[in-house]
């Protein structure tokens, strides 16, 4: 369904979808055929630099910076990543609502990619939508994410990915709270927070 015909809980999109989890945690969201999962390979950056706004720990503003793109091979985010962060930012799965450690989580400070630390979120944005996923109204930066159309299962949504290593975060529905109206559903296996006095 196109998102400006309604919205889809990730929930029910999972409960909807393939109903298979990997290691009871994670359910791939590229979709399932059959046990088998449609999408094949790790989720990889192209080679290049981008432009991103750098920020402090704080969610002081930096200013932009340009960096190469992070590229690395199969077995280092294999050893980089615990099993399901690898799982949801590299192959593009979901971990299961509420068993996300960041889902509950309401300290101030800021939430950053887990795969390249790029700065994606203040913990000013946070709220809690009933879904089981840490949800935000508004990025940081629409500068440092890339939204693409996501056409899994028959259903149209868009997913946002980190600009400087195109890890898989969650995705972004029409649903929100004002001043949006935008819901950033996130997965907690893709973020890294860090924790700030004030932010």
């Amino acid at each position: 369904m196109p998102e400006s015909e309604g919205s889809i809980s990730r929930r029910a999109f999972l409960l909807a979808g393939a109903g298979i989890a990997v290691g009871g945690v994670v359910v791939a969201e590229t979709g399932f055929l059959g046990g088998r999962a449609l999408f094949a390979g790790t989720l990889q950056a192209t080679p290049g630099n981008v432009t991103l706004v750098a920020y402090a720990d704080n969610g002081k503003r930096l200013g932009e910076v340009t960096v190469p793109k992070i590229i690395k091979s199969d077995a280092e985010w294999h050893k980089q990543l615990s099993a399901i962060g690898y799982a949801v930012t590299r192959q593009g799965g979901t971990e299961s609502p509420y068993s996300g450690p960041l889902n509950d989580n309401y300290k101030p400070g800021l939430y950053r990619c887990i795969c390249c630390a790029t700065a994606l979120f203040s913990s000013k944005t946070k709220y809690d939508p009933k879904e089981g996923w840490p949800s935000f109204w508004q990025v940081l930066t629409t500068q440092n994410i890339v939204l693409r159309t996501d056409l899994s299962l028959g259903m149209e949504r868009t997913e946002v990915r980190c600009k400087r290593c195109e890890a898989h975060l969650g995705h972004r529905f029409p649903d929100g709270p004002p001043p949006t109206g935008l819901r950033y559903c996130m997965d907690s296996a893709a973020l890294a927070f860090v924790p700030a006095a004030q932010i």
